[in-house]
C-alpha cells in the first residue's frame, strides 16, 4: 500500500515455540514459517529482530541429556553447545531466502554501562541499515542470577526499548489473553485491547514450558516496560507466525484508510467507519496500546538498563523537586538502604509525611491485580517500571546513579549542600544526583482495558 511506513518490529520466540518439549528436535514446520514471515516483512519495507530463545533446549538435545541439570556450568556449557546449533538452524533457514542475519548475545552486564549500552544500539542500528535481521538471545553460557534479564519477555522488551521498535510480539501458545482460563472455562473471554496494564484482570495461569523460564505473568510486566518505551505490544500464538505479517498489514490499511478519509472531508464519519469494517479481520490477540509520552534514550536505561544496588528514601518536597526536573540534594533524603558505591544505580522510594520511619521498599509485580490462580511471582530488579509500595505506604519512583556512596549518604542525608564538607571532608557534589542522572517511573493512566469492535483499529 501506499505511504506505508517503514517499521520496526521486535518479534519474540520462546523455546517452547521452537523446540518439541518432548523430543527436544527443532519444531521446523513452525521455525520455517517464522523465517518466511519475517522475509515477507522484509520484502513489505519493514526492520525485523528475532529474540530467540532456545540455546539450552538444542545443547540438551545434542549432548543426549535427559533432563535439564541444575548445576551452572553445566547449564551454561549446554547453552555454548546448543547456541552454535541454534545460529547455525537460523542461518541455514534464512540463506534459502537469501536473507542475511547477525547473532547478538547480551547479558544485564553488556547494558549496564552507559557507553555499551550505546554501542549495542548503534550496532542494532547498523545491522538493520543493512537490511540485516539481528537474531538476538541472552548469553546463557556467561550469565549468572546477578547480570540475567531473568527471562526472554524482558530481554526482548528491552530490546525493542533500545532500538525504539514500533511493534514487539510476543509468542505463545494461546492466540490471546483471557478474563479466564480457555481451557477450563467454556465462557472464557478474550481480551483484545488493554489501554492500562495496572487495571488488567486477565488469566496468567500459564506458567512456562519445562524448557523456558516464561509464562504469561512475564509476558504481561515485558509488555508494560516495552509500551512505557511507546512500543505497541501484542500477544499472539506461535504456531501461527503468519499472524504477525496478518497483524501488522491489517494495522497499515486502518491507519492508511483513517488518513485518506482525513484528506476527503466529503467522506462522513459514517462512510470512513464502512470503509473500516471492510477491511479483513485480523487474527485473534491481545494487543497493548503505547504511553502517548514515552520514557526513551537515557530515562529508559536508567529505568530498565540497570540493576538497582540500593535504596534512597525521599520526603515528599524531594520528590516534588525532581519532577520540577531539579537534582536531587541531600536534604530531602529521609534514609538509604543497602551497600552501593559511587556512579552505582539506587532505587528512589518517597515517603508520605505522615511515615515517621520508612519500612523497606518490596518489590509489588506489576501483574498485582491479575488473577493468579495460585501462581506467585518473584520480583525481580529487571521490573524498574513498576511502582513498589511497602506496608508504610513508601512508593518507588525511580531509579538514579549517585554522586556519594551508601555510606556517605547515611552520614549527609536531610544536610544541607554547604554542610557536605564539614562532614565529609570533601564535597564531590551538592546534589547526591544530578537531575540528569534520575528517571522517573510515569504513573498509570485511569483507562480500563477494552474489547473493540472489529473495526476497532489500531
Amino acid at each position: 500500500m501506499k505511504g506505508n511506513k517503514r517499521l520496526t518490529i521486535v518479534i519474540k520466540l520462546g523455546s517452547s515455540s521452537i523446540v518439541d518439549e518432548k523430543t527436544r528436535e527443532p519444531l521446523l514446520s513452525v521455525v520455517n514459517l517464522i523465517v518466511e514471515t519475517a522475509v515477507k516483512l522484509r520484502q513489505d519495507g519493514h526492520r525485523v529482530v528475532i529474540v530467540s530463545s532456545g540455546a539450552i533446549a538444542v545443547g540438551l538435545r545434542r549432548m543426549d541429556v535427559g533432563k535439564k541439570p541444575k548445576h551452572l556450568p553445566r547449564i551454561q556449557a549446554l547453552a555454548a553447545v546448543g547456541q552454535c546449533r541454534l545460529i547455525g538452524l537460523w542461518d541455514s533457514l534464512f540463506a534459502e531466502m537469501q536473507q542475511p542475519i547477525a547473532q547478538i548475545l547480551l547479558t544485564r552486564n553488556d547494558i549496564a554501562d552507559r557507553t555499551q549500552y550505546l554501542n549495542a544500539q548503534n550496532t542494532f542500528t547498523e545491522l538493520l541499515n543493512m537490511d540485516v535481521i539481528p537474531i538476538v538471545n541472552e548469553n546463557d553460557t556467561l550469565a549468572v542470577s546477578e547480570i540475567k534479564f531473568g527471562d526472554n519477555d524482558t530481554l526482548s522488551a528491552i530490546t525493542a526499548g533500545m532500538i525504539q521498535a514500533d511493534y514487539l510480539f510476543l509468542m505463545t501458545d494461546v492466540d490471546c489473553l483471557y478474563n479466564k482460563n480457555p481451557r477450563i472455562h467454556a465462557d472464557a473471554q478474550p481480551i483484545e485491547v488493554v489501554e492500562n496494564i495496572s487495571s488488567l484482570e486477565a488469566d496468567v495461569s500459564s506458567a512456562g514450558s519445562a524448557l523456558g523460564t516464561g509464562g504469561m505473568s512475564t509476558k504481561i510486566i515485558a509488555a508494560r516496560l516495552a509500551t512505557s518505551a511507546g512500543v505497541t505490544t501484542v500477544i499472539t500464538r506461535s504456531s501461527s507466525p503468519g499472524n504477525v505479517l496478518n497483524i501488522v498489514r491489517h494495522g497499515q490499511a486502518v491507519l492508511e484508510t483513517q488518513a485518506d478519509s482525513a484528506e476527503d472531508r466529503s467522506l462522513s464519519s459514517s462512510s470512513s467507519s464502512f470503509q473500516l469494517d471492510r477491511l479483513p479481520k485480523p487474527p485473534l490477540h491481545t494487543r497493548f496500546l503505547p504511553d502517548l509520552d514515552p520514557i526513551r534514550d537515557r530515562s529508559f536505561w536508567l529505568l530498565h538498563g540497570l540493576a538497582p544496588h540500593g535504596t534512597i528514601y525521599i520526603d515528599e518536597g524531594a520528590h516534588r523537586a525532581l519532577i520540577s526536573k531539579a537534582g536531587l540534594l541531600p536534604a530531602g533524603i529521609v534514609d538509604v538502604d543497602g551497600n552501593f558505591a559511587q556512579q552505582e544505580a539506587v532505587r528512589i522510594v518517597v515517603v508520605p509525611a505522615n511515615s515517621s520511619r520508612p519500612a523497606p521498599a518490596r518489590s509489588t509485580s506489576s501483574t498485582q491485580n491479575l488473577h493468579r490462580n495460585g501462581a506467585s511471582q518473584p520480583s525481580s530488579p529487571q521490573n524498574g517500571d513498576r511502582v513498589v509500595k511497602s506496608k508504610s505506604g513508601s512508593v518507588e519512583v525511580g531509579r538514579a546513579l549517585v554522586n556519594y556512596s551508601a555510606a556517605e549518604i547515611a552520614r549527609i542525608k536531610g544536610l544541607k549542600s554547604f554542610e557536605i564538607l564539614g562532614v565529609l571532608g570533601y564535597a564531590e557534589s551538592d546534589y547526591v544526583a544530578l537531575r540528569t542522572n534520575v528517571s522517573l517511573v510515569k504513573r498509570e493512566r485511569v483507562s480500563r482495558p477494552v474489547t473493540p469492535s472489529p473495526a476497532g483499529g489500531i
